[in-house]
């Protein structure tokens, strides 16, 4: 399996955004908090959430189409590689989410920009943020307008987790990295 510090590099070479970086790292604790909660293996749940907008940056026109090539540079196993694409079913790629975990990746992708947003309106920031101030946002269509709250309720129902489970597990594993992510 691929280390954390080769899929670290790989990322940096191709993504400079520091917001990106922000995003792979929120989506990487999630997915190691919901492995974590279903006796999976974090590192690689972890690997595949940090990676996942791999050709996000350079070729946003290519997105998860891109990405295997730029994967087999550190001979990214392709049942990674899958799960990666995967994320991007029905909206730039005809890969499905077969998995459990590509299931959850597919639902918090999206989510964990929701969640950020959110956490930037208050004052504590992520710090002892709740489902219902997540929700109440949710239901504004015009907050963080580029957040497709479709796929992430696609997503939650592919995986049979309820929405509230989703938001507060992607609460906890935020609030965890909040330094790294300027959400302190």
């Amino acid at each position: 399996m691929i280390t954390r510090e080769q899929a670290e590099t790989l990322f940096r070479k191709y993504n400079k955004s520091e917001s990106l970086y922000h995003h792979a790292l929120s989506v990487e604790a999630v997915m190691r908090e919901f492995a974590k909660k279903l006796g999976e293996d974090e590192d690689y749940w972890g690997i595949v959430g940090f990676l996942h907008d791999i050709d996000w940056e350079m070729y946003p026109d290519e997105h998860c189409k891109k990405a295997p090539e730029l994967l087999k540079e550190i001979d990214t196993p392709a049942d990674m590689i899958h799960a990666i694409c995967s994320h991007g079913y029905g909206l730039v790629t005809d890969v499905k989410p077969e998995r459990e975990m590509e299931k959850i990746l597919f639902a918090v992708d999206e989510l964990t920009g929701l969640v950020n947003a959110t956490a930037l309106m208050r004052p504590s920031r992520i710090e002892g943020m709740e489902v219902k101030s997540v929700k109440k946002k949710w239901k504004d269509k015009r907050f963080a307008a580029g957040v497709n709250r479709e796929v992430i309720e696609k997503g939650a129902q592919m995986a049979g987790i309820d929405i509230t489970e989703l938001i507060q597990t992607t609460i906890d594993a935020m609030t965890k990295i909040a330094p790294q992510i300027g959400l302190a």
